[in-house]
């Protein structure tokens, strides 16, 4: 007899964690509309409004701006692979995850990467930057993270890019949990390539990585001496697809640019402005419950971001099980730490859909109720009161 599989019935979350967040229904309901070919004229009508909303939230008038099909990471990689070739002197502020995931791709694609460290949960400071331009023959990028999600680091980012292009340098930024929950301003600050994902500040699932990249990085693209080392990642060949040429590279995840279309609509609907407010907002009211609790924030005061909270686990307090009662008990995600991190602090994601004022009062009180039983000492009672004065005074 053949083997028979059960009928997919995942439990509905509160996804709290550093992602993905939830989907706004909208973006589902889309997922639901007749796939068509990847040259269907509708489909590409919907491929020409992506690329003008993807412009409007990255604040760019960037004309090669679309998302390439795979998750941030792919994005990450294709902004690499077309910027980088062999022997190119490549800088990377690495503090935390991400920062070093750029750096181990640089690598691979043969670029002499300078590492500029800091302690994880801290900025890159300028200073470290302008340092290691100054040790360079002929620096070809500057790479840096602009939400680091391992910590909560927020980073700046403005006085970074005009240090590399007095250097003769591009600018590149990890966007990946920034984007649609803090400013990201890619002209202004002269940002010449930038990826992000989907599945956070965009509140879609997880499987597309819009970038963007500047006039200058395409330059620096033509003028390439070698190929692209990733046929699937080369801007050259995307970009005739996602351009008026319509020259056939790969089939498009059709559903995943329909959810896309969706998420964008609705966070220009929301506004930026806005959005970046209901972020700050929720953050502040979170901080505040935590702060009455007794409990600690992990990340640089003054450089937290508001969608990633990392706070520090009590001494006696087993994080993994405060995470499993959480789950089991509430159906809140949140996430533990990573690298030096781990088991030293929780990381609450308050990203996109999941940044509301009723997922902040849920989970302060599901973290009282657990980890009074868990017998950690505190004033109990606090935590929703001063979250609540916080929105009040904001």
């Amino acid at each position: 007899m053949a083997e028979t599989f059960p009928e997919l019935k995942p439990a509905a979350r509160i996804l709290l964690g550093p992602g993905p967040c939830n989907v706004n229904p909208r973006v589902m309901k889309a997922m639901q509309s007749p796939v068509v070919g990847h040259l269907d004229p509708e489909f590409i009508k919907v491929m020409e409004d992506i690329k003008r909303m993807l412009r409007a939230v990255f604040r760019t008038s960037n004309e090669i701006t679309f998302p390439v099909s795979g998750t941030g990471s792919a994005g990450m990689d294709a902004i690499l692979a077309n910027l980088i070739e062999d022997g190119d002197e490549v800088i990377v502020g690495v503090n935390g995850v991400f920062g070093t995931r750029i750096a181990d791709s640089a690598e691979r694609l043969g670029a002499k990467v300078i590492k500029v460290e800091a302690e994880w949960g801290r900025i890159i400071e300028p200073a470290q930057i302008e340092a290691a331009l100054k040790g360079t023959h002929q620096p070809k990028l500057v790479a840096i993270v602009h939400a680091e999600t391992s910590t909560g680091a927020h980073q700046s980012v403005e006085e970074i890019s005009e240090l590399a292009h007095r250097a003769g340098a591009l600018m590149m930024l990890d966007t990946v949990t920034s984007l649609a929950c803090v400013p990201v301003e890619i002209d202004k600050w002269k940002i010449d390539a930038s990826y992000s994902c989907t599945q956070k500040g965009l509140s879609a699932p997880p499987g597309l990585a819009p970038t963007t990249f500047s006039t200058r990085a395409i330059e620096t693209i033509r003028s390439r001496k070698t190929r692209c080392k990733s046929w699937y990642l080369d801007v050259g060949m995307i970009a005739r697809y996602w351009g008026s040429d319509r020259v056939y590279h790969h089939t498009a995840p059709i559903t995943m640019n329909y959810a896309l279309y969706e998420a964008l609509r609705v966070v220009l609907e929301e506004g930026l402005e806005a959005r970046w407010a209901r972020h700050r907002a929720n953050a502040a009211a979170l901080h505040a419950g935590l702060g009455a609790m007794g409990l600690k924030l992990a990340a640089q005061e003054g450089y937290r971001l508001p969608q990633l909270t990392t706070v520090e686990v009590p001494e006696g307090i087993d994080e993994a099980k405060v995470r499993a009662e959480l789950l089991n008990g509430f159906d809140i995600e949140i996430a533990a730490g990573l690298g030096p991190l781990k088991g030293k602090v929780w990381r609450v994601g308050l990203i996109g859909e999941s940044s509301q004022r009723s997922n902040v009062f849920l989970l302060l009180a599901a973290l009282e109720q657990i980890l009074a039983a868990m017998g950690y000492e505190f004033a109990r009672g606090r935590a929703l009161p001063s979250a609540e004065q916080s929105y009040v005074a904001a």
